[in-house]
């Protein structure tokens, strides 16, 4: 059986595990038992109450954290023409068409965490979708990185822009930021994310909606969230 280290486990006998915090009180008591040498990342875990397997209970969205996510973003645009220089004066890490889609699938060289299509490059994208959609690379219209407004898609995502979507257990988990934050931004970008999911809320969902939240830091306990007093963004 796995023993916990000496660090997380005194960390864990500081969280009343019986107890559902304020969302502030959780976030700085996170903060205040993150003790490792590098910038811890803060997560929120987020359990609703839907059913992942009902289509049109599968929650999924975008929310842009007020105060970003604390890492750099690097951006890939597939474009041409005027749209490629567009994207390239908004930021975008690398740019491309066809010579792109040859790269990854020929070299498996994926050296980028978001990418952003114009509409008419879909196709030539579509090639790569096995590449892609495994690693949640792959451009979506849903979520906005399918757009001719590729200038804003990356200013957004450089930003903090994040996507999230429920998991099959009904869980959705968001980074909202770095323990250097301190309590009172990851707060605002937590805030963000609950009103966020609030609002992606399904018609066909029923009862409790937002049925409990987790804080934690990358090797920190979990810290339970009270969630009667966030259903109020639901009102």
């Amino acid at each position: 059986m796995a023993t916990l280290g000496k660090r997380i486990k005194t960390a864990s006998e500081q969280v009343d595990r019986h107890t559902r915090y304020p969302l502030d009180q959780a976030l700085e008591l996170a903060t205040k038992l993150a003790r490792c040498k590098f910038d811890e990342t803060v997560e929120l875990a987020v359990r609703l109450g839907v059913d992942p397997r009902q289509a049109d209970q599968n929650v999924r969205g975008t929310v842009v954290l007020p105060h970003g996510t604390g890492r750099s973003v690097r951006v890939l645009v597939f474009a041409k023409g005027e749209k490629e220089r567009e994207a390239s004066e908004a930021g975008a890490d690398v740019v491309g068409g066809e010579e792109l889609v040859k790269k990854i699938s020929e070299e498996g060289w994926l050296e980028f965490d978001k990418a952003v299509a114009t509409p008419d490059m879909m196709g030539l994208v579509g090639r790569i979708g096995k590449i892609l959609g495994p690693r949640g690379l792959m451009p979506n219209p849903k979520v906005g990185t399918v757009t001719f407004d590729v200038g804003k898609a990356v200013q957004e995502l450089k930003a903090g822009k994040l996507e999230y979507r429920v998991d099959k257990a009904g869980i959705v988990h968001v980074a909202i930021g770095k323990v250097s934050f301190g309590p009172t931004l990851l707060f605002d970008n937590a805030s963000a994310v609950l009103t966020s999911l609030v609002k992606a809320k399904p018609a066909s969902a029923k009862g409790n909606y937002m049925m409990g939240v987790t804080v934690s830091t990358t090797m920190g306990p979990g810290i339970k969230v009270n969630p009667v007093a966030l259903r109020t963004l639901a009102a």
